[in-house]
């Protein structure tokens, strides 16, 4: 078969298996995407909050009737469907008419929480928009669903070309796409939040630095400004941190080298406007600060009084959240175990590529360092760390195929999903 058969097959593959999860995926933000996007359709605010309360009533139910189904003392008893539906209604819709008749009304989402909460999600409609088409012809279930199959598939199919452009072999290639879709990184994307589209334009980032370093300077240098564009809509503190890690990433290899390559040249600069871009733009159009993520952290959302000294609190909490983290990390070292054998992987095969990994795996820690609580989601906010071994782990691979000297090949062509060979530009090992 073509290497692009292989890539379909393994894309949809991965999309069936996902049809024994259509709902119960959401996570309690999932519901604000949901109504801003039925709200852009030109719902009005009670009609998008009920299509939104529907759909997410309709998630737990389907996850109460499943874990009954399999509980040894209560797999006999009636089917809860109905009774956690009506609860799960009863409890949404007494907020959001409480606050409807308080008169928060504004903005694309509805009321599920107080306006200053809301607006860190009235600030991301990139999910949102990409939802609409969707929502309005598959209806809500269905069309929220096909957004999370997309997106998943998509950053499989991006890690494929990633590795290609890189000159690694089919295989090697194959590899990187499964490991996107067994590893968190496809359970993730498949959850109706930011984090798919997040995970898919940081994969096409990356695609950028690879053809860059690859000889296709300006190609690269435009995919990495376009995702940074696309990121700022979808949440535009990914924007920056990623913008801020390739920048840094340019700069080390600089000064360790004492040179900056045309690539890097090309990659730095773009990520050095882009991080200015976002920070004006995010001024200009009075996106919440950083103070304002610290004080919904440590208020619970705004539920309780501001903090007066909310930074050394902040501090405090993020060295106990780290050393509280590394713990269970050690309880548990699969995640430790594939960074450092992505890392190996990436610097030992690809060292010229390793720079921009790092700093793509390093925002799933900035992410993840902006919300110190250990009681939360963590890992959908860590999760583009996962790309370190979705990317390194297969290059370990390649030198198992090539032989345990890890000898290069010299310059290699970088085929895309055709598999025909592209133009003669030589890879960095």
């Amino acid at each position: 078969m073509r290497p692009r058969t292989w890539v379909l097959a393994l894309a949809a593959l991965f999309a069936l298996l996902q049809l024994a999860g259509v709902t119960g995926r959401d996570t309690p933000d999932s519901k604000n995407y949901v109504s801003y996007a039925l709200d852009l359709r030109g719902d009005s605010k009670r009609e998008a909050a009920a299509g939104a309360i529907d759909w997410t009533c309709a998630g737990r139910a389907s996850i109460a009737r499943r874990n009954q189904s399999a509980d040894p003392a209560r797999f006999h008893a009636p089917d809860p469907t109905a009774r956690v539906t009506d609860k799960c209604r009863e409890e949404l819709w007494r907020e959001v008419d409480k606050r409807l008749r308080a008169g928060q009304t504004g903005g694309h989402i509805a009321p599920f929480a107080n306006e200053r909460f809301m607006r860190i999600f009235e600030v991301r409609p990139g999910y949102p928009l990409l939802l609409v088409p969707f929502i309005t012809v598959f209806g809500v279930t269905w069309g929220v669903w096909l957004v999370s199959v997309l997106m998943a598939v998509t950053g499989g199919v991006l890690a494929f070309l990633v590795l290609r452009t890189l000159g690694a072999p089919l295989v090697v290639a194959l590899t990187g796409q499964a490991l996107f879709y067994v590893l968190p990184c496809g359970t993730t994307a498949m959850r109706p939040m930011t984090e798919g589209l997040m995970l898919a334009l940081t994969l096409a980032a990356l695609w950028g630095c690879a053809l860059a370093i690859g000889g296709r300077g300006r190609a690269g240098a435009a995919l990495v400004g376009g995702s940074l564009v696309l990121l700022f809509t979808v949440k535009h503190s990914q924007a920056m941190f990623l913008a801020v890690c390739l920048a840094a990433a340019c700069a080390v290899t600089a000064v360790r080298r004492r040179e900056l390559d045309r690539p890097r040249l090309l990659i730095g600069s773009v990520a050095v406007v882009g991080a200015l871009a976002t920070v004006v733009a995010a001024g200009l159009l009075h996106y919440p600060s950083s103070s304002d993520s610290v004080q919904d952290l440590l208020t619970h959302h705004y539920n309780r009084p501001d903090r007066a000294r909310p930074w050394p609190e902040f501090l405090h909490l993020e060295l106990n959240f780290w050393v509280e983290w590394l713990r269970r990390q050690f309880w548990e070292p699969l995640f430790l175990t594939a960074l450092v054998a992505g890392a190996w992987g990436v610097v030992r095969q690809r060292p010229s590529f390793a720079g921009f990994l790092f700093a793509a795996a390093g925002t799933g820690f900035l992410t993840h360092a902006a919300h110190p609580n250990i009681t939360i989601w963590g890992g959908r906010l860590i999760v583009l760390a996962w790309l370190l071994p979705v990317i390194g782990l297969p290059l370990l691979l390649e030198r198992v195929m090539r032989g345990t000297d890890g000898r290069a090949a010299g310059a290699v062509t970088a085929p895309g999903l055709s598999g025909e060979p592209g133009r003669d530009t030589p890879v960095t090992r």
